[in-house]
């Protein structure tokens, strides 16, 4: 009953200290982001999982500049596997001031661009090229630089292969971290003393 206690008094001093979401210039998001995680026990027995690691630096206010690593695989006993990979570019915009509706939440616009495929064994589709993707997303702030996401994305693939052309809707769950940068943690330096 104590550990309990000293549980809720620690959400709620964490919750009631304001935060600040560290999308400024000078500084560097750092996180991945995660789809299609399943892994089926019955018959048959499939398991899936994507993951996009990514970096941005924030060249103004609420605009960051990086580039993601992509992978993820889909497969069956007795089936086709399917493989994904891409790495490229990636730009966000977030809105300019928090969410009235939660506190410490902020909306953004992610685009992406690069090299990628999508491999299917056995005969299936494949293709190979450029990779694009783009959708809005939220970002809820549990610390000032921890970042809880959402983001509903359209994903394409246009190239060469059995396929001139595949694509996917996808929702992402992933955690950013966001570093101050080095002008950002000279300015926290100055002001300290």
């Amino acid at each position: 009953m104590k550990k309990i206690t000293l549980l809720v008094v620690f959400a709620i001093f964490a919750y009631s200290i304001p935060s600040v979401a560290q999308i400024q210039q000078g500084n560097v998001l750092v996180g991945s982001t995660f789809s299609n995680l399943s892994w089926q026990l019955n018959t048959p027995h499939t398991f899936s999982f994507n993951i996009t690691p990514e970096a941005a630096w924030f060249v103004q206010d609420n605009v960051a500049i990086g580039g993601y690593l992509n992978f993820g695989v889909q497969t069956a006993s007795n089936s086709v596997t399917v493989i994904n990979y891409g790495v490229g570019g990636l730009g966000r915009y977030y809105t300019g001031s928090d969410v009235s509706i939660l506190k410490h939440g902020r909306l953004f616009a992610q685009a992406n661009a690069g090299i990628g495929g999508v491999d299917i064994s056995d005969g299936g589709g494949n293709t190979n090229g450029f990779d694009f993707g783009f959708g809005p997303g939220f970002s809820y702030f549990v610390t000032p630089s921890v970042g809880l996401e959402t983001l509903l994305e359209y994903n394409g693939v246009l190239g060469f292969g059995s396929q001139v052309y595949q694509n996917k809707l996808t929702l992402n769950f992933g955690l950013q971290i966001y570093l101050p940068g080095k002008s950002t943690a000279q300015k926290i330096q100055g002001d300290m003393k």
